[in-house]
């Protein structure tokens, strides 16, 4: 049974964001691969491929709200380095508990850092594939700053920016597929933040497997 505080936080925070248009200044890339294209590569046609060593790999995650499925990977495994080798690997993933509705973990970079791009991959036969999440960021210095708002919170009273809202669900068919998406700035930057926040909802409720397998997440640094 869906915890109703999440289910209300949630819902809000995404039609809140969803009602609004991505900032021109951001740009957000979506790639899909399936069949025999969607490898452990990760290969796409306009998405980046995942990349070792960037920013991610030294950032502190911390699991702000929700709870991960224990048969998945913990938050670690989404900056490692490692990615799945097939299209249902739970122990290769961080995924939120079935019938949950979703949950926020949170980047904390130690200090603020020029941040170019964000890029999330996640791989599922089915609706685990898809993204749908809301990713806000702050350099920590607004006095009202609440590091872990809570479900009822929106993000955006407490000193977060919105910067994207994400949603690679595609229209109709079958939505199974490995999903390459890339924030960057129109600039070439996004921002000087040291915390990001990602505010993960399931790609559906009709049943309990609508939370993301999240393969990886990479944070480029600007320079």
């Amino acid at each position: 049974m869906i915890n109703d505080m999440l289910r209300t936080g949630f819902i809000s925070a995404v039609l809140f964001a969803l009602a609004l248009a991505n900032s021109p200044e951001v740009r957000i890339t979506v790639d899909r691969n399936t069949g025999k294209d969607a490898t452990p590569q990760f290969k796409f046609k306009s998405a980046p491929s995942p990349s070792k060593g960037n920013a991610a790999s030294h950032a502190k995650l911390k699991l702000v709200l929700g709870q991960r499925d224990p048969g998945g990977a913990d938050l670690s495994a989404l900056t490692d380095g490692a990615l799945p080798v097939d299209e249902d690997q739970p122990a290769a993933n961080f995924f939120f508990n079935a019938g949950s509705y979703g949950g926020r973990f949170r980047f904390d970079f130690g200090e603020a850092i020029e941040i170019s791009q964000v890029n999330t991959y996640s791989w599922h036969s089915s609706s685990r594939g898809p993204q749908l999440y809301n990713l806000f960021a702050t350099d920590g210095s607004d006095p009202k700053f609440n590091p872990e708002p809570d479900g009822r919170t929106d993000p955006a009273s407490c000193g977060w920016k919105l910067i994207a809202t994400v949603d690679t669900r595609p229209k109709q068919g079958d939505p199974g597929g490995q999903y390459g998406v890339s924030i960057t700035g129109s600039t070439g930057k996004l921002g000087k933040f040291r915390y990001l926040l990602f505010d993960v909802v399931p790609t559906e409720t009709d049943d309990p497997w609508g939370n993301t397998f999240f393969s990886e997440i990479d944070v480029i640094a600007g320079k």
